[in-house]
C-alpha cells in the first residue's frame, strides 16, 4: 500500500494543471478508488482533494511571485492553468490555502503557506499486536433509528450523542430484542461515508441493531441493507471513544499495510460488548466491510 500512495504521489504531481483520474490510477496499481482514497486519508490526516487543492495553490504561488510575472500573465490565465474558470473561483482557492489574495501575494511577495510533496515511509513497529479477525457473513439488515450527522475525527460526536439522547429507554429494550444475528446487541453504524473521510462531511448514522436477511423490518424503523461479504473485526479495550478511534487510525498505519485485504464500500459497525457506567471506557468489536487483495 506504501508503494501505490508513493506512485498516487508522483502522478498528481504531474498533473497539477489537470484532473487526475484517481480511479484509473487504482485501477493500475491493482486496487480500488474507495480503498486509495480511505488509506490516503487515514495516513495524510488530511483528504486526497484537500492535498491535491494545497499543492496547487503551493505551485500556483509560485507563477503569481515569479519575477517575469509582474511583466504581465494574466491572473485569469494562471487560474485557467490551475483548473479554474474563473479569478473569483481561484481566489477564494488560494485564500483558503494562503489566507491572502493572488494579488495581495503578487504585490507584498506574501504570505505563503506551502504544501510540502508529501513521500510516504514504512515503519517497522508490530511491537504490540492488533485483536482481529476475519469472519465472512451471510447478508443481513441493520435496523434502528437513522440521521444525518457530521463526520468527526476524534472526540465525541455531538450530533450523535443527541440522536441518540432522543431515543426513549423503552426503544433501547425493543431494539435489542429484535437483534438476531452478529454483530450482537446494540450498535453504531456509521454508513454513506465520503470516501475521502473528510472531517464535517455528512454520513448516515443508524443506532439499531442486526437481522437477518429474512426478518421482516417494523414501518417506524430505517432498514440499511448489508449484502453477503466479509469483514475484518478490530477488538479494543480502553478510553472511550479514544480507544475506538485508535483503532480507525490503526487499522490504516498497520494492519491493512501488512494484509491482503483491502476496504469495500459499506457500512462500518461498532458493537459496544462492555462499558463503563459513565460510558469513560469500554470494549468494543469494530466491524469493517474488507474484499480480499
Amino acid at each position: 500500500m506504501i508503494a501505490e500512495l508513493n506512485h498516487l504521489i508522483e502522478t498528481v504531481e504531474a498533473h497539477l494543471t489537470e484532473d487526475v483520474d484517481i480511479d484509473g490510477l487504482a485501477t493500475q496499481v491493482g486496487t480500488t478508488e474507495y480503498h486509495l482514497r480511505r488509506m490516503f486519508s487515514s495516513l495524510a490526516g488530511m483528504p486526497l482533494s484537500e492535498y491535491i487543492r494545497r499543492r496547487r495553490m503551493t505551485v500556483a504561488a509560485a507563477d503569481i511571485v515569479a519575477p517575469d510575472a509582474g511583466a504581465g500573465e494574466r491572473m485569469l490565465d494562471i487560474a485557467v492553468r490551475y483548473g479554474y474558470g474563473s479569478t473569483e473561483a481561484f481566489g477564494r482557492a488560494f485564500r483558503s490555502v494562503h489566507g491572502a489574495s493572488p494579488a495581495e501575494v503578487r504585490a507584498d511577495g506574501g504570505p505563503l503557506r506551502s504544501q510540502p510533496k508529501l513521500r510516504f515511509r514504512l515503519t517497522v513497529e508490530g511491537n504490540s499486536s492488533m485483536d482481529t479477525r476475519i469472519t465472512h457473513r451471510p447478508g443481513f439488515r441493520l435496523v434502528g433509528h437513522a440521521a444525518r450527522v457530521p463526520l468527526i475525527h476524534q472526540g465525541v460526536n455531538p450530533k450523535i450523542q443527541a440522536h441518540i439522547a432522543g431515543i426513549p429507554a423503552s426503544e433501547h429494550a425493543r431494539l435489542k430484542a429484535l437483534s438476531s444475528t452478529e454483530p450482537a446487541g446494540l450498535l453504531q453504524v456509521s454508513a454513506d461515508v465520503d470516501p475521502d473521510y473528510t472531517e464535517g462531511s455528512e454520513l448516515t448514522y443508524l443506532h439499531g441493531v442486526a437481522v437477518d436477511a429474512a426478518t421482516a423490518v417494523p414501518e417506524d424503523l430505517d432498514a440499511i441493507e448489508v449484502p453477503e461479504s466479509d469483514w475484518v473485526v478490530f477488538r479494543t479495550s480502553g478510553a472511550y471513544p479514544a480507544a475506538l478511534q485508535e483503532a480507525y487510525a490503526s487499522s490504516a498505519a498497520d494492519w491493512f499495510p501488512s494484509n491482503p485485504w483491502r476496504l469495500r464500500p459499506g457500512p462500518s459497525i461498532v458493537a459496544v460488548l462492555e462499558r463503563a457506567d459513565d460510558f469513560s471506557t469500554a470494549t468494543t468489536e469494530l466491524w469493517m466491510p474488507v474484499e480480499r487483495v
